[in-house]
């Protein structure tokens, strides 16, 4: 039989604590009369005062030896590796339209709210749309979508439980950087290599050539974008 890990509920004593969050709170039966002004327990001056009393409460006998003793084990982790041989794949997963896509995390530069597009004339690429201000620096805005033959026209039925807020890509190297609109942003995922799967042929003709494998998720598969080919469009976009 193994040990507990440490910090586990059969290593630490029960501590008696008040959770009206469970009761009557978000996670209960919401009866609670904070809630109309603070919308979730999290907002809640109750909530954070008994988070408080958590993290100040006495640690349990042995509790530094024990951590002491975790620590000082062998690593037996999955080696990461290098870039091209590592056993997993950091991308951070959007959407365009009813297509979820996804790049390395290494060529994001920030995400950040929409603003104004401002055009810019004699454009010779219908794609780029204009220029736009992130932070005081002007960065030419493309659409990511038509250059991939994406129809960003397509609503996509939302989830009741959260709402899906546009946010504008920064990619790029410090020497240059692009920006693109997508209609919603998931965040960063982690994959192994060995999970990647084939390009169907259903595929669009531009997004097939710029899809290097696609992956199977939790809302659907995702295609992942190759970065060199995806920054080598953009130049030609803009040039």
């Amino acid at each position: 039989m193994t040990s507990a890990e440490p910090g586990s509920a059969s290593s630490v004593p029960d501590i008696a604590i008040g959770d009206c969050w469970r009761q009557i709170g978000v996670r209960g039966d919401r009866s609670c009369p904070e809630l109309e002004q603070h919308l979730h327990c999290r907002n809640c001056p109750t909530y954070k005062e008994i988070a408080r009393n958590l993290l100040n409460r006495p640690l349990p006998p042995g509790y530094r030896d024990e951590w002491a003793r975790h620590f000082a084990q062998a690593r037996t982790d999955e080696p990461v590796g290098n870039a091209e041989g590592s056993a997993f794949q950091t991308v951070v997963v959007f959407r365009l339209g009813e297509e979820w896509l996804a790049l390395p995390v290494g060529c994001f530069q920030e995400v950040a709210e929409l603003r104004s597009i401002h055009s810019l004339p004699h454009r010779r690429n219908s794609a780029v749309l204009g220029i736009v201000n992130v932070r005081g620096e002007l960065l030419v805005c493309v659409s990511l979508a038509k250059l991939l033959g994406v129809d960003d026209r397509k609503t996509r039925v939302q989830d009741t439980r959260t709402k899906a807020f546009p946010r504008l890509i920064v990619v790029g190297n410090s020497d240059k950087r692009v920006a693109f609109a997508v209609d919603e942003m998931h965040g960063i995922y982690r994959f192994k290599q060995s999970d990647k799967l084939a390009v169907p042929a259903t595929v669009g003709k531009a997004s097939s050539t710029m899809t290097a494998a696609m992956v199977s998720w939790r809302r659907g598969a995702v295609g992942c974008l190759d970065e060199a080919l995806l920054l080598a469009m953009l130049d030609r976009a803009i040039a």
